[in-house]
């Protein structure tokens, strides 16, 4: 017990702690004004504020939904097609391989610096679709509703398909080669042999990797932080804890949301117990 015990108060301090503070600030009236002192109880009125907060919360739910569902599929689709072109024979696919991997292990802020340099309306896309004669003018991507949301889907998806990647190959690197040749020997062609050997082979770790991807799109601050700050449509509810806790500085507001959020990602979380287990 007492070879554990440091690793017990880090983890005490780091992680339950600060969830056991939130539960208390979600049901007390703080602010900065009153941080350290004795805060008033209020029961369940920063919940119903914050639900009934029509303006900011239910755009910011919807925004949620919509971000992390489409989010995990295209980063599933992009990354299954990037690990089904690597796990072919070529040269240089290793050099391919690390090439592949470089926006997920670069930090995301300078990804999202690179980004919006892409995007900017003087930006290499505006002067692209421009020479193709697809726009008259630029477009400002990330600050114009309606393409504010779409562009920092592909910035979820450019950062994050290679974790899905990843992990797909390794999957498909231990599916024994016989059931292919197998297929073939009964004529079955390409497409074929991908629908009913490599998909059902590959279903549980879709799945996982799936449910992981959309936690963690439901979770995510920093990638719409750094690129829109919440703005033109792309307010999701991390971002809406931050509004509220530092910029309406009021805590309990803060605090509540993030327990809404925290029950909902528990559902989430129990399909992800529940497929990892079986």
């Amino acid at each position: 017990y007492l070879l554990i015990l440091p690793t017990v108060l880090i983890i005490g301090g780091l992680v339950f702690y600060p969830v056991i503070y939130n539960v208390w600030l979600s049901f007390h009236q703080v602010t900065t004004g009153n941080l350290g002192e004795a805060a008033p109880f209020v029961g369940l009125e920063n919940y119903l504020h914050v639900v009934k907060d029509i303006e900011r919360f239910l755009p910011a739910l919807r925004t949620t939904f919509i971000y992390s569902i489409t989010g995990m599929f295209l980063s599933l689709i992009v990354g299954l097609i990037a690990s089904l072109l690597l796990n072919e024979r070529f040269r240089a696919r290793g050099v391919a391989r690390g090439i592949m991997l470089f926006p997920y292990a670069a930090p995301t802020i300078a990804m999202a610096q690179i980004f919006k340099w892409i995007v900017h309306p003087n930006g290499l896309v505006n002067w692209l679709l421009m020479e193709a004669n697809v726009i008259a003018e630029p477009r400002a991507w990330l600050t114009e509703r309606g393409l504010a949301l779409p562009a920092v889907l592909l910035f979820q998806t450019w950062k994050y398909f290679p974790f899905c990647m990843l992990m797909i190959l390794a999957r498909l690197q231990a599916i024994d080669q016989t059931l292919y040749e197998a297929a073939e020997v009964d004529g079955a062609n390409g497409w074929q042999r991908f629908w009913h050997i490599t998909i059902p082979e590959l279903q549980y770790v879709l799945l996982t990797v799936g449910l992981l991807r959309l936690i963690w799109n439901f979770n995510k601050f920093d990638d719409i932080w750094l690129l829109t700050g919440g703005s033109s449509g792309t307010m999701v509810l991390p971002v809406l804890t931050y509004q509220y806790s530092f910029g309406l500085n009021n805590f309990g507001w803060g605090a509540a949301n993030a327990m809404i959020l925290v029950l909902t990602l528990t559902v989430f979380l129990y399909f992800y117990m529940k497929e990892t287990i079986e």
